[in-house]
């Protein structure tokens, strides 16, 4: 603490002159631009941007607290006028500055906002100070209410998509300044585990946050007894699959915080986690300090200027990638453009912003999923420069915190792990000219057979969160966004499941084959009996890597191109399908074969024993969900000082260790009901 008090003034001295500044000439190019504004000499322009500083620091924490009581629909409006009335009377009262009017100042309140964020861009990049600054003005209130304690918390941020192997390179590399001082200065260890099939966000949050990883077959999948297909990045599936396996005894459940996530942990504060911002009866409005970060030029304002600055470079970096004809490569235009601004700035903020703050409050455990490098990892592919550079600003957020919680009211450990991997390859459908339901649909009966895809929307499951959480305030807000959500909805597929003789489904290079007719799984002798030409059709076609049915007599088999493999006894005959994925493999199709609602057949993709690349069933460059290179290889950074299993398989494995850690701490209460261990009540 008492180096962060040292750092302190010298960091507010030189963040504050240089800010200063450059509000003097964002203030200067916004009079001088607004038709109705005028000032005599830049020394009144000066005067104006110290008075629109100490109008800042007086008003705006009371305006912020006003907007918060309104909810979200005052937040927007809050954000749309705050920055202008404190313009206006900034500029109203310096002397020799004619203003004709209100509209005058709220066009020049957002020019001087846009030129603000742009140049504090510049002037802070690097720096973390500003940033720190803002966080720790913001959640000034919140840290002076909290009770202190030497019990201490954890923050548990998830790096979505980040291998152990592309880990290990970016710290020897030095490329992500934080984690390799940990790495180096001997506070972490980095240990690798294995994210058994599949591997996929949804099935290791399961099992991370509640050690149900066996109810998650894949990304999405039908469920044959009801005829629903799951789709776990709809917020309404993502509660209804939690339901099935929550016992109220989550990670999170002992006064924990769930921020962006798939399943919530049973935390009691979920914030942007899909199976929770459905839940309407149980979402509030915004807190004061999230409504004054969004509300200050450097929250929103500065979040969107640099969301525009990310799409800018996107578009640029896309078109660099087809003028050097790089490949494998996809499309990387449309939504995704938007897409990656949004993941990649404001959510990252945003997200930081929630974790500042329930620091400040004194949480016992926040877990926080950052999806920076897996989104652009998906469509950039996973070792490219644009993802490798994401990962840089994910570093930067555990730096912010790691300096936040020298402020906090009780100390905190920092871990961080991932979810899964990602593995590399040009798309099934670039390869063979065809989508995995187009093979299957040909090598079936030419009968007319209706086929219903699950619609391919993995990318748009954070912005969605995003949406429904806004959404539900009952408000003018909520239903604009109410609209904007139904936008976003992807149009029905080609056929119900319910009325589908055939559905095919894909998470990555792994896909599941439902003969929907039947409300059961069919075994390996009616598939065949049924559709003779089926099995051997997708075993021998080059883009896939084996199948995997069961048996009515020798129980689940993999069959491949030339060989079939028993997973009940081992047996063999011909060569070993699974050769080349992997030493778990065998163990995770087992597994796999007995969790509910999996396909008929499932599918993984090929794997090309000189590159380790796969053949993703979606069109993503990067993929997880099957077998094959780093998707199965997440990592996992804690403190060095902590005991730790050396052999962490599945996710479930991982949960029971921080679970471990988390009691080994006192954060644990060894009763269901006990909110807080540290006895703070809930606010």
């Amino acid at each position: 603490m008492a180096a962060l008090n040292s750092w302190r003034p010298w960091a507010r001295l030189r963040t504050a002159i240089p800010v200063l500044l450059l509000d003097w000439a964002a203030l200067s190019i916004a009079i001088a631009v607004v038709p109705g504004l005028s000032a005599s000499t830049g020394w009144d322009v000066l005067l104006a941007a110290v008075l629109l500083a100490v109008a800042a620091a007086v008003l705006r924490p009371l305006l912020a607290a006003f907007a918060a009581r309104l909810g979200w629909a005052g937040v927007v409006a809050g954000w749309l006028s705050i920055q202008a009335v404190l313009v206006y009377l900034a500029l109203s009262l310096a002397p020799h500055i004619q203003v004709s009017g209100f509209w005058p100042a709220f066009w020049a309140s957002w020019i001087y906002s846009t030129l603000v964020s742009a140049g504090m861009w510049v002037v802070t990049a690097g720096d973390d100070s500003a940033v720190l600054a803002h966080l720790l003005r913001t959640t000034r209130k919140t840290r002076s209410q909290a009770l202190t304690t030497t019990v201490p918390g954890i923050v548990m941020i998830q790096i979505d998509g980040l291998s152990a192997p592309l880990a290990r390179w970016a710290i020897q590399a030095g490329n992500l300044p934080t984690l390799t001082r940990w790495i180096r200065s001997g506070s972490h260890r980095l240990v690798e585990w294995h994210a058994q099939l599949p591997a996929t966000t949804p099935a290791s949050q399961a099992g991370l946050l509640h050690g149900a990883a066996g109810h998650v077959p894949a990304f999405r999948w039908l469920e044959k007894e009801t005829g629903r297909l799951v789709v776990t990045n709809h917020p309404k599936d993502a509660e209804y699959v939690e339901q099935g396996f929550s016992d109220g005894r989550g990670l999170l459940a002992d006064g924990g915080v769930s921020l962006s996530n798939v399943f919530s942990g049973d935390a009691p504060i979920s914030l942007l986690t899909m199976s929770t911002v459905a839940r309407r009866g149980a979402r509030r409005g915004p807190t004061r300090e999230v409504s004054a970060y969004l509300v200050d030029p450097f929250g929103l304002t500065r979040s969107l200027v640099l969301t525009a600055g990310e799409m800018v470079k996107e578009v640029f970096q896309a078109r660099r990638q087809r003028a050097r004809d790089v490949e494998p490569r996809v499309h990387r235009g449309g939504s995704y453009v938007a897409l990656r601004g949004v993941t990649n700035v404001l959510l990252r903020d945003l997200n930081l912003n929630l974790a500042a703050e329930h620091m400040m409050r004194g949480a016992p455990a926040i877990y926080c999923d950052l999806v920076d490098y897996d989104e652009i990892a998906h469509h950039a592919g996973p070792t490219r420069a644009e993802s490798l550079a994401s990962l840089d600003g994910t570093d930067w957020v555990l730096g912010t915190l790691e300096k936040l919680a020298a402020s906090a009211p009780r100390p905190y450990h920092l871990v961080v792990l991932s979810d899964h991997g990602q593995s590399q390859g040009a798309t099934f459908l670039q390869r063979y000219g065809m989508t995995l339901e187009a093979l299957v649909r040909r090598l079936m009966s030419p009968d007319g057979t209706e086929v219903a895809t699950a619609p391919d929307n993995e990318q748009w499951g954070r912005v969605r969160a995003l949406l429904t959480e806004v959404s539900g305030e009952q408000r003018v807000v909520g239903k604009l966004t109410d609209s904007v959500l139904r936008a976003q909805e992807e149009p029905p597929a080609p056929g119900s499941p319910q009325g589908a003789d055939l559905v095919v489904v894909a998470s990555g290079n792994l896909g599941m084959v439902y003969l929907a007719r039947e409300r059961r799984r069919l075994t390996l002798e009616e598939i065949e009996a049924r559709h003779p030409n089926l099995l051997t059709g997708l075993v021998t076609h080059p883009g896939v890597g084996f199948a995997m049915v069961r048996s009515s007599a020798r129980g689940p088999v993999v069959l491949g191109r030339d060989g079939v493999r028993c997973l009940a006894d081992g047996r063999i005959d011909g060569t070993d399908p699974l050769a080349g994925f992997g030493p778990h493999a065998a163990d995770d199709l087992s597994r796999h074969d007995t969790l509910p609602h999996v396909g008929d057949i499932v599918l993984n993709s090929l794997l090309d024993p000189a590159t380790g690349e796969v053949a993703a069933f979606e069109e993503l460059v990067g993929c997880h969900g099957g077998l094959g290179g780093w998707q199965t290889r997440p990592v996992l950074i804690h403190p060095a000082a902590w005991t730790a299993s050396t052999s962490l398989i599945g996710a479930d494995a991982v949960h029971r260790q921080l679970v471990g850690w988390l009691a080994d701490l006192g954060l644990r209460s060894p009763r269901p009901g006990v909110a807080d261990p540290a006895g703070r009540e809930e606010g």
